[in-house]
């Protein structure tokens, strides 16, 4: 998720569209003659305020349009050429809008020629002020030392020297760079080593940016800076190597012509089908919570209990979203409450209990996941999570692009790599690359009618039995 600390754009952006929707409706008044006396949609009650309809329709439209072109997403890295093409894109797309608004209402005569000279007119103004913000941001920073973001260049290589200088000598972009880290001691400009640059994290949460050449840092060095800057609200990029083929999980911007890639807002993380998938984890984890796990605990208090001495629960950190650690609960199935690193069940593993075999096989041993549900470390669906030793172990063997993009979300209780046959004991580098593979698919195509099939599909599982519930 990309942050906004340090702009201006919630101020600058409101007023950009304001003053376009001014201008599309004000040029309508003096260009547009609206000649009728009364508006008919379609067979419906003449309507007879003809400028106030064409204000709501361009309100609507207008608005639509721009989310869909991304009008307003300029930042301070885009070139006078991606505004261009977003002025001549949101131009064609709002010509066909308004030209059709002859179609949708009949009575409406209008010439096609004043119809393109409006357009015409009206996008001249919009694109002339569109670059005046544009500019006028661009000698605040050089003149002004304005609206500045504090960067760090962690890593090294021939991109991060190349990003380096353009942060350097393209004042007008408005970036300073408070350091330079890296491990290469022969390299003169760098501020310290990665270790010394935890320790400057530790005492500046004031940096809005960190750069990092993901091929040179290891999936333990890339968690930690991706740990901060989830907990101070940073922006995480990552600089690919030259030979590195840039991958589509993760979004590509370019500064002067050198890509940079960082986590992109993913369908799951819109504020909108966060809320919803959130408020169905809500009422659906309170049902399980409320309606089963209250009186399958003291039933399962007692048989546990029984077998062997020890917690009715038991937690093991794992890896959320973003690779925030957390505790993660489970009915306890083994003699042990101890965590051996490395070592998943086993068939017939003689640490397990009889009243957990059964728990394991049935899947029940997991419900106690819905109360991390509830607290908003995981949801009901989602990539699994793994234990921490795992996480770095994976993380060799699975290309690192594809691995980060799976903690971009919540982990969940169940997932489609567990109902495609990708769930428990990993036997080989074939079972975590697929359940990688099906992970990422989920948070790429992610729709609530997914989740619902998904635990349908779990429940289906659960009753028939499978083959690695052990």
């Amino acid at each position: 998720m990309e942050y906004v600390r340090g702009r201006y754009s919630w101020v600058l952006r409101p007023l950009l569209i304001v003053y376009d929707l001014a201008i599309i409706n004000l040029f309508s008044h003096y260009f547009l003659d609206f000649n009728y006396s009364k508006l008919y949609f379609f067979s419906f009650a003449p309507l007879n305020n003809k400028y106030l309809l064409y204000f709501l329709y361009s309100l609507i439209f207008w608005s639509l349009s721009t989310y869909f072109v991304k009008f307003y997403k300029v930042y301070r890295y885009s070139s006078p050429l991606f505004v261009l093409s977003l002025l001549i894109k949101q131009f064609f797309v709002y010509s066909i809008i308004t030209f059709a608004f002859t179609g949708v209402f009949r009575s409406i005569d209008l010439n096609a020629f004043i119809i393109l000279k409006y357009l015409l007119y009206s996008f001249c103004a919009i694109a002339s002020v569109k670059f005046l913000s544009y500019y006028s941001l661009k000698i605040f920073r050089t003149v002004l030392k304005g609206n500045l973001r504090h960067v760090l260049v962690i890593g090294s290589g021939e991109r991060a020297n190349e990003l380096k200088d353009v942060f350097t000598k393209k004042k007008e972009l408005g970036y300073t760079i408070k350091g330079i880290y890296n491990d290469f001691e022969d390299d003169l400009n760098r501020s310290g080593s990665i270790e010394d640059c935890y320790k400057f994290l530790e005492q500046n949460s004031n940096i809005d940016e960190m750069y990092c050449a993901i091929d040179e840092l290891s999936e333990e060095q890339v968690t930690k800076f991706i740990q901060y800057a989830e907990k101070n609200k940073s922006n995480i990029k990552f600089i690919p190597s030259r030979d590195k083929i840039l991958t589509k999980r993760l979004k590509t911007d370019y500064y002067n012509y050198i890509p940079v890639l960082s986590l992109p807002q993913v369908a799951l993380n819109d504020n909108f089908n966060r809320f919803l998938k959130r408020t169905f984890d809500v009422v659906f984890s309170l049902f399980v919570v409320v309606f089963i796990m209250s009186w399958l605990n003291i039933i399962l208090f007692i048989l546990i209990k029984l077998e062997s001495k020890g917690p009715l629960f038991y937690r093991h950190k794992r890896n959320g979203i973003n690779y925030k650690e957390f505790y993660c609960f489970k009915y306890r199935s083994l003699k042990t409450t101890r965590e051996h690193k490395g070592t998943y069940v086993k068939m017939e593993d003689e640490r397990l209990t009889k009243v957990g075999e059964f728990m394991r096989r049935t899947s029940i041993d997991e419900l106690p996941q819905f109360i991390n549900v509830l607290k908003g470390e995981m949801s009901v669906v989602g990539p699994r999570p793994h234990m921490l030793s795992y996480t770095e172990a994976y993380s060799k063997i699975v290309d690192k692009y594809n691995f980060m993009f799976r903690h971009n979300v919540k982990p969940g209780i169940t997932g489609l790599a567990q109902v495609s046959g990708f769930r428990g004991e990993i036997e080989s580098d074939f079972d975590i690359i697929n359940r990688i593979k099906y992970d990422n698919f989920y948070i790429e195509n992610w729709s609530l009618l997914l989740d619902i099939k998904i635990i349908i599909l779990t429940t289906i599982n659960i009753l028939k039995g499978e083959d690695k519930a052990y």
